[in-house]
Formats: structure tokens, sequence, C-alpha cells
């Protein structure tokens, strides 16, 4: 199946990341038919080490870059018809990652899929939780049906590491252009209910994970908020994410007393008071100046982009 795969990496200031992901890339069992990057006019020696490994990147203004478009433009390019999205700092587990993540499509049903994500040794106990818990064990199958058993998590992807068919891409309209975050999630929902399914493939792994701070975890619950409010019909379809979100809560109490942590407990009360309110404030973007919104968004650039936005 390599000839049917193109892998696309959107890229700013990667050169920290960008060899050893090209290399390990380049290790698989699977060959990826071609390997596109898109790279947001880094100012770093990103573009010379993609060239190093015989690959001359897709060069866009910095301004320019936009989660769903950018990702749509370079999937119109690629000649394969399997894309599979990672992002710079997304790093293989082992040499089967793209061949195990390949293997769920031989279902025709499936239009879309995602791979585990393993936290890095050196992320804070915070970061690890939440790929725990967000990338389970065992793989699965998500139907537009099972909307009234997990909710919005039926929809869930990731494009940190993620597969798609292309002509299902097509089919709905590629990624949704101009969203601060969660292109992915949109692209799920519309895939679940253009019939076809999502895989999540726990087999198929990736070492990528963060160790955000509480004010970095505050900002990026806000902007969840602001995707949340300006796509709403996905809440409307597959139902809000409270009830996720108390099911998160209690997961991230019960790993850190596992892992005696309790020093954290403080830090995890204040956590997520704070996601709650950067959520709350997220939601309501409308009513809030745009200095401000610049202020509390971990993306603030998007807001320049945004002109209906006060």
């Amino acid at each position: 199946m390599n000839e049917m795969v193109s892998i696309i990496i959107p890229t700013y200031n990667a050169s920290k990341y960008l060899e050893n992901l090209l290399t390990k890339l380049l290790e698989q069992s699977l060959k990826p038919y071609e390997i596109l990057i898109i790279d947001s006019s880094s100012t770093d020696n990103t573009v010379e080490i993609a060239k190093s490994f015989g690959i001359e990147p897709i060069i866009i203004p910095k301004e320019s870059f936009d989660h769903g478009g950018t990702r749509t433009a370079a999937g119109k390019i690629a000649k394969g018809k399997l894309l599979i999205y990672l992002t710079q700092d997304a790093l293989p587990y082992d040499i089967y990652t793209i061949e195990n993540i390949v293997k769920v499509f031989e279902d025709e049903r499936t239009g879309a899929a995602y791979g585990r994500q393993i936290p890095y040794q050196d992320t804070n106990l915070f970061g690890k939780h939440l790929r725990y818990f967000n990338y389970p064990i065992q793989s699965y199958l998500r139907k537009y049906e099972d909307k009234e058993k997990y909710g919005i998590k039926t929809a869930f992807l990731s494009n940190s590491f993620a597969a798609y068919r292309k002509n299902v891409l097509e089919e709905i309209g590629w990624f949704v252009n101009n969203t601060i975050l969660g292109e992915d999630l949109c692209a799920g929902a519309k895939i679940l209910k253009s019939g076809y399914n999502i895989a999540y493939a726990a087999e198929a792994k990736v070492y990528h994970s963060h160790s955000y701070t509480i004010w970095q975890e505050f900002k990026r619950y806000f902007d969840i908020g602001v995707f949340h409010k300006s796509n709403n019909w996905i809440l409307e379809e597959f139902g809000k994410p409270e009830g996720e979100g108390i099911r998160y809560i209690k997961s991230e109490f019960k790993f850190l007393i596992y892992n005696r942590a309790y020093w954290l407990v403080p830090e995890f009360i204040a956590r997520n008071v704070l996601k709650f309110t950067g959520y709350k404030l997220g939601y309501n973007y409308d009513k809030i100046p745009r200095d401000i919104l610049k202020k509390l968004s971990m993306h603030s650039t998007w807001w320049n982009k945004t002109k209906e936005i006060k």
C-alpha cells in the first residue's frame, strides 16, 4: 500500500525536531509515497534540514498559516490516496508506526484514523495523564450511531498523527478554514455524518506530548471554548463536553494519587478551575473586546485574521 501514502508535515522553526522525525520516517517498514513539508517561513534552518533529506518544502508566509486551510492546501497537492498528517513535534515510536495506521484502511468504511500518542519521558504528570486518557492501549472503531454513548468524543481525531482517505476529505469539503483549532474534530464529525467510520489504531504509535503551565492550559481551554462557540453545530449534533470533562477530572485525580504526587493536588485544583474558567470565557468570546481576547488566547495571532470579531 506504499504507493497510496503521502505524509504531510506543517512546520515552523522545526529544526529542534525535523532531522530526527525525517530519519524515523525513512526507517519505516512501510515507506511513504512522498513526504510533503509546508513551512510557514521558518527563521531557523528548517528548510535546509528538509532539503538535506531531498525534500523541497512548500514555503508560505507565516501570517497565512491556517490550521485547516494549510493542511487542505497540502492535501490537494499530495499524490497519495491516503494522507497522513503529523505535527513537527511528533516522533514515530517504532518502524511500524506508518504500517499500523495504514492497515486499518483495509476496511472500506474507514474514512479516517488516528494513532496512539505516547508522552515523552520528560513530560510532567498532567501532560502524561492527558495522553493516557485520550489514547488508551486498546484500538476501537467509532460510527455515527456511537454518539448516543460517547457524545462529542465520538468524532475525536488529532492531526498530530492522523490519516485520511483523500477522496473522503474531498467529499466533506476538506478541513474547515479559519478555525482557531479543532479542524480535525470538525473533519471527524463530518466524516461520521457522511457514513464513514473513524478508527483508533493503538498499535500505530508516536511520541507526542506537552508540559503546559497552568496559564498555558487556561489559554488552550479558552481557545477550545472559542472553537465550540464558533462551531456550535458539533455540540448540537454530538452533545456538550461537560460529561467528558468530569470524567477527565476524576481520572486525573486518581492518576496523581496512584503516582503518589500528593503535593500536586493544590495545582490540580487550580488547573481545573482555570481550565473551566478559560473555557467559559472562550465560549463567550463575543462579549469580550478584541485586545483582551488576544491576551487570553494561546493562538493570539488568529484574532488578527478574524475580522468579524470586535
